[in-house]
């Protein structure tokens, strides 16, 4: 390999703990890693086991393997030029090699809620990576690992200092390593390996630069601590495997040396897991042949889903009602990816003792409004019902003054509540979960929650949200916050204020209310009354009448001049005429209060102002506040987010909105960029959170976002409608 290829790489946990890095393995983050365990899962990510720098020596003669970016400008060393190959199915793995030797190194992190027989609603926490080099050779070779380690908060770089103590204890296989200052104790962790021989050697290396802080104009240099290396003899078919872990407290089982059977193991249990998580989206082939000879000529690539065939949806409002959909071979496999890194995004939350999601790595945590987003095409199209069940309960169980959590902080502290829609959006996926399970013992355990929210918008609450009594829409002020999802604050300040009516809120109002009439109607049909008990007719007709009012008030949106939308009505009664995307938004929900006449006209527009290869943009090119490039320091860049960014989820609304309103019209979005871009570019295996709004759309933010992974699933048999033709 002649160049330095930064694609990315990403491995998580199910907790928050994640390892990350490039093709080239050369680091250009601070978020890059191979052990960054969430201590308080998922939170409290720190850096422990930044990477291991290989050495190669055979027949006196050195191979250095790693590759490093130095504050100096440097590259040294530059083993990305020994670099073969690199793949990621099923696990990351680098071939360094010549013509006379190949050195194949795989990394695997173990999924780290580990539920025993005993105490089912006790799970232990596991932060563990294995890593394993394999040699081919005609001669003998020494394999020099130097592991390079830090104690740092996963947002911050580490720099040498004389307080900065890393203790460690030597034992046979293994290192026990924990970093201490006055007043602080760090983590303790070890490190142990199959085979060779491990020396102390405490070296500080100064001066590391990642270049891709350094471009958005963050910390970009980084010290690094070595507690010593390992040297391991290996003869040509050879391995030698460490692992790295969280050390346990209190360990049940005696230490025992990782070898090659146990990352094996690993790997087989990691797969079989996923395996059983996604079973129910597969069914046996009945007709064996044919389909053995559909697959060809890749079927030794696609492991359980080469025996089966895939049932998919479309949206999640038609679940339960889709068919089985045969799949093509590339199909299969890029849909078996997508499930896979689906899979990413959900965890552990300790706080809470329960499900959540993080909302996209490296930085982001678990966001209220990301979740419930997401939540359709990770949990409903997937099958994932009891996931799906379980996050909609917990925000339920959160729900104050009328709210859902924006934010659960990682300290222990209250959630926040910084969001106008993420109780708007629970309630449109709790319509969807219920249309797709047809769970309706939950939709009477839910109920009252719907009527608080209800209830807590009708007469007001926090940051002055409340209901126009005048036209019934929804309505907020509040300085200085943002409580929709174009949420950026720049010194203070909302980069994109949207103060008053937005569209899309009150669009998700008109839903809710729609929702709410039509369970109400249900309930008061199925649930025995009793002497305190709601009157479920009574409040049928309110939220109907209501629901009235908000639709006939939601035509006040149309700009005739535009042909599209206003964005919102501001507090002073002024409509704001930009072009953004939360009109196609408005116009995805499951109830839709926009005549369809104005509907394809907002489409047509949004077509050919917003719609790029990769999502939406966040405003129309023509306007004067357009930044069409996500760059620069965090001021530009939180400008930029919502002015004119492309947005890659927003594709599923788009896609939603479209097929509704033009039913007999093909699609006029072709998703083979963006399904390049999931499988080849960025971070391999996922979605990025954004790109430029100007072509050539180069990928930004957020190497891997939930929210855009989510909605490629939830579409997939649109995607596959447009292959096939």
């Amino acid at each position: 390999m002649n160049a330095l290829d930064t694609r990315e790489w990403l491995l998580t946990n199910g907790l928050g703990s994640f390892a990350s890095g490039t093709v080239s393995d050369v680091h250009t983050r601070t978020y890059h890693g191979w052990l960054i365990a969430a201590i308080a899962p998922p939170g409290q990510r720190t850096l422990l086991l930044a990477r291991i720098d290989a050495h190669l020596y055979i027949a006196g003669r050195g191979f250095p393997l790693g590759t490093n970016y130095w504050g100096s400008g440097t590259i040294e060393p530059q083993g990305y030029r020994l670099l073969q190959s690199f793949h990621i199915d099923p696990i990351p793995t680098w071939t360094w090699g010549t013509d006379e030797w190949q050195l194949t190194r795989q990394i695997l992190m173990t999924h780290g809620v580990v539920v025993e027989e005993s105490t089912p609603d006790k799970p232990q926490f596991r932060h563990q990576i294995y890593i394993r080099y394999r040699y081919e050779g005609q001669e003998s070779a020494l394999l020099n690992l130097r592991p390079l380690t830090g104690d740092r908060n996963f947002h911050h770089q580490q720099h040498a200092d004389p307080d900065l103590q890393i203790s460690q204890l030597v034992e046979p296989y293994r290192v026990s390593l924990q970093a201490t200052r006055k007043h602080w104790v760090g983590t303790p962790w070890q490190l142990s390996w199959s085979k060779g021989i491990y020396y102390p050697d405490d070296v500080w290396y100064w001066n590391y630069c990642y270049p891709e802080e350094t471009r958005r104009g963050l910390g970009d240099r980084e010290d690094l601590h070595s507690p010593g290396y390992l040297n391991a003899s290996l003869q040509p078919g050879e391995s030698v495997t460490l692992e790295a872990r969280v050390r346990l407290t209190n360990p049940k089982h005696p230490f025992t040396p990782p070898t090659d059977f146990t990352f094996d193991q690993a790997l087989q249990a990691e797969q079989a897991r996923l395996s059983k998580i996604f079973a129910p989206l597969f069914t046996p082939v009945l007709q064996q042949d044919s389909a053995l000879e559909r697959l060809k000529p890749k079927e030794q690539n696609l492991d359980v889903a080469a025996e089966m065939e895939l049932t998919t949806h479309s949206n999640a409002a038609d679940l339960g009602r889709s068919q089985p959909t045969p799949l093509s071979c590339f199909n299969l496999t890029c849909f078996k990816k997508l499930l896979y890194s689906s899979d990413q995004f959900v965890a552990y939350r300790a706080s809470i003792a329960g499900p959540t999601v993080i909302a996209g790595y490296h930085w982001f945590s678990d966001w209220g409004r990301d979740t419930l987003i997401a939540l359709p095409g990770l949990a409903l199209t997937t099958k994932r019902f009891e996931m799906a069940r379980g996050l909609l309960e917990t925000f339920g169980n959160y729900c104050q003054d009328g709210l859902i959590p924006n934010t659960f902080p990682d300290d222990g502290a209250p959630p926040s509540y910084n969001s106008i829609d993420a109780a708007l959006w629970w309630i449109e996926t709790l319509g969807l979960y219920l249309e797709a399970t047809q769970d309706w013992d939950f939709l009477i355990a839910q109920y009252p929650t719907v009527r608080r929210i209800y209830k807590s918008f009708a007469t007001g609450t926090t940051y002055n949200i409340r209901i126009d009594a005048l036209d019934g829409l929804v309505t907020w002020e509040a300085p200085g916050v943002a409580l929709t999802w174009m949420d950026a604050l720049v010194e203070g300040e909302t980069a994109t204020p949207r103060q008053g009516k937005a569209i899309e809120i009150n669009a998700l109002w008109y839903s809710s209310l729609c929702w709410a009439q039509q369970w109400a109607e249900r309930l008061s049909q199925t649930v025995t009354p009793a002497d305190e008990s709601p009157n479920y007719e009574n409040h049928a007709r309110h939220f109907a009448m209501q629901a009235e009012q908000v639709k006939a008030s939601l035509q006040k949106f149309w700009n005739v001049q535009h042909q599209y939308f206003y964005d919102l009505i501001d507090p002073g009664d002024l409509p704001n005429p930009q072009v953004r995307p939360n009109a196609v938004i408005a116009l995805s929900l499951h109830h839709c209060g926009f005549t369809a006449d104005h509907a394809r006209q907002a489409l047509n527009t949004a077509r050919d102002r917003l719609l790029t290869p990769y999502g939406l943009r966040a405003l129309d090119p023509a306007d004067p506040h357009y930044m069409g490039r996500y760059i620069g320091d965090p001021r530009h860049r939180d400008y930029a987010y919502h002015q004119g960014t492309v947005w890659s989820w927003l594709i599923g609304p788009f896609i939603r909105a479209w097929t509704r309103f033009f039913p007999d019209q093909p699609l006029p979005w072709n998703p083979q960029p963006l399904l390049k871009h999931f499988e080849h570019d960025s971070c391999l295996g996922s979605i990025s959170e954004i790109f430029d709004g100007d072509a050539p759309h180069a990928a930004q933010g957020a190497i891997a976002q939930a929210w855009s992974v989510a909605e490629l699933l939830r579409h997939w048999d649109d995607i596959k409608s447009i292959a096939d033709d």
